[in-house]
C-alpha cells in the first residue's frame, strides 16, 4: 500500500504541474491584467512600468517559471484587484466553500442511498418508476435555472429564506441565521447531485442482487432487511465510494455559477471576480488547490477501495 501511495504521489506531480501549465496558458492569452487600470488619467509609461513591476513584459515561459518558482516557496503572490496575499484570499473563502459543498455532499448521499434502494427492491413498480423519472429529471435541469426557480418561490413570493450572501448583513453571525442562507443553495446542489447518485447505486445493488451468494443468504432464512442493508449493501459500497469521489471534485469546482447566483462568499465568488477582473495570481491559486482536491480526492478513493474489498491489491 505504501509503495502504491507513493507511485500514485509521484505519478501526480507531472499531472498538476501539467494542468498549471495549461491553465497558465489559457489565462496569457486572454488579455493583459493591467487594461483594467486604464483611463484617462492613467499613462501609458505608468501602465507599462506595472507590467514591468509584474513580470508581465517577459515571455510566457519566464512568468510561469517565476510563478512556479514562488510557489514552491510558498509565496502565491498578491492580487492584482485588491493587493493582498492570494494565501489569505484563499484561506477567507474556502470555509464558506467547504461548509456548502459538505452540506450538500451530506445530505445528497444520505438521501441517495435509502431511495436507490427502495429503487432497486421495488424494481419495475410504480416507486422505481417515479424514482428513476425524477431522477433523469433532476440532472436534466441545470443548476442556475432550479437556482432562479427556488429564489423565485421561497424568497420573492412566499418570503421564507434569504438568496444572497451567508448571514444577514448588519447583525452578528449565528448558526440559525447561517442555515437559512444555507438552505436554498444547498437545495440546489442536492437536486443537481442526487439523480445521478441515485442512478449510480440503484444499478450496482441491481447487480449484487442476483449475485448467487444473496439468493443462497436468502434461501438460508436470513431476513430481508439483513440481506438487503447488510449483505447486499456492503458489497455495493464500491460504487458508492466511486459516486462519491467524483462528486467532491465536481461540487469543488462546480460550485461556481451558485455562490455567484446566491452572492455566497466562497471560493466561486472569488474565482468569478478574479475571472472578471483577470487577477492572475487569484486564479492560478484556486486553480491550484482545485487541482490538488481533484489528485487528493482520486488517491484516497483507491485506498478506499482496498479497505472495503480485501481482494483488491495495489501494484
Amino acid at each position: 500500500m505504501r509503495k502504491y501511495v507513493l507511485k500514485k504521489i509521484l505519478f501526480a506531480i507531472p499531472i498538476l504541474i501539467g494542468i498549471t501549465i495549461i491553465d497558465y496558458l489559457f489565462m496569457s492569452y486572454a488579455g493583459n491584467p493591467l487594461q483594467m487600470i486604464h483611463g484617462p488619467k492613467v499613462s501609458q509609461a505608468a501602465v507599462h512600468a506595472k507590467e514591468i513591476e509584474y513580470g508581465l513584459n517577459k515571455p510566457f515561459y519566464i512568468q510561469y517559471l517565476v510563478w512556479l518558482n514562488q510557489i514552491l516557496h510558498g509565496n502565491f503572490g498578491y492580487s492584482y484587484k485588491s493587493f493582498q496575499p492570494v494565501s489569505d484570499l484563499i484561506a477567507s473563502h474556502v470555509g464558506p466553500t467547504l461548509l456548502l459543498m459538505g452540506s450538500a455532499l451530506f445530505i445528497s448521499i444520505a438521501l441517495s442511498i435509502p431511495v436507490a434502494i427502495y429503487s432497486a427492491t421495488h424494481q419495475y413498480s410504480k416507486g422505481d418508476y417515479t424514482i428513476v423519472t425524477a431522477s433523469f429529471v433532476g440532472t436534466s435541469i441545470p443548476s442556475f435555472f432550479s437556482a432562479l426557480v427556488v429564489i423565485y418561490l421561497f424568497t420573492v413570493k412566499l418570503g421564507w429564506l434569504p438568496s444572497s450572501g451567508m448571514s444577514t448583513l448588519g447583525e452578528n453571525t449565528q448558526f440559525g441565521d447561517v442555515f437559512r442562507h444555507l438552505l436554498l443553495p444547498v437545495i440546489v446542489l442536492v437536486a443537481a447531485t442526487m439523480g445521478s447518485n441515485v442512478r449510480y447505486i440503484r444499478s450496482a445493488m441491481l447487480e449484487i442482487l442476483q449475485k448467487d451468494y444473496l439468493l443462497n443468504a436468502r434461501a438460508k432464512g436470513i431476513g430481508r432487511f439483513l440481506v438487503i442493508n447488510k449483505h447486499a449493501l456492503k458489497n455495493a459500497l464500491i460504487p458508492i465510494i466511486t459516486v462519491i469521489g467524483m462528486q467532491i471534485p465536481l461540487l469543488f469546482g462546480g460550485t461556481v455559477i451558485i455562490e455567484q447566483i446566491f452572492s455566497w462568499p466562497g471560493l466561486g465568488l472569488l474565482t468569478m471576480t478574479a475571472v472578471l477582473n483577470n487577477d492572475y495570481p487569484v486564479i492560478m491559486g484556486v486553480c491550484l488547490l482545485t487541482a490538488v482536491v481533484v489528485l487528493i480526492t482520486n488517491l484516497l478513493t483507491d485506498i478506499l477501495y482496498a479497505a472495503v474489498d480485501p481482494t483488491i491489491t495495489f501494484k
